[in-house]
């Protein structure tokens, strides 16, 4: 089933650990909801590129969060959130573009140099921008 033009509810739900742990990840209706929401955001940034997303970490239902050692408080819980890079675009790039871009995001997050996490909110968007990499914890901008 497609959530937007090019996104699947498939590929946003889509976990290695979910199947491993047999942990079923499907999306209640709100979750549902906040995930079209989400792809509509990502056909946006898509469109900043010109280029195909890559997913790797969409939605996660509360067990798989738990199971994964995620965030009491994740996005990804409530379909609001996802770990994307892009082929020939590095991590730092992609944050940027999207950083200077004037897409509203609650919080765009360059973690360990690697992917990109993009949140939304219910509430009135803060575009936080942070980095995080081993050691550090997470600091305020792209650094």
């Amino acid at each position: 089933m497609y959530l937007s033009e090019h996104f699947t509810l498939a590929e946003m739900t889509v976990s290695e650990s979910a199947a491993r742990q047999g942990i079923d990840n499907t999306p209640n209706a709100d979750a549902l909801a906040n995930l079209r929401r989400l792809c509509a955001f990502l056909e946006q940034v898509r469109s900043l590129f010109d280029r195909p997303i890559l997913v790797s970490s969409g939605y996660r239902s509360a067990e798989l969060n738990r199971v994964i050692g995620g965030s009491r408080t994740s996005a990804h819980v409530q379909g609001l959130a996802v770990d994307i890079n892009m082929s020939g675009v590095t991590p730092r790039a992609l944050a940027q573009r999207v950083a200077d871009s004037s897409l509203m995001f609650d919080q765009l997050i360059l973690e360990y140099d690697q992917w990109v996490h993009l949140g939304l909110s219910t509430t009135p968007e803060r575009r936080q921008l942070l980095t995080i990499r081993t050691g550090t914890g997470y600091l305020p901008g792209l650094v």
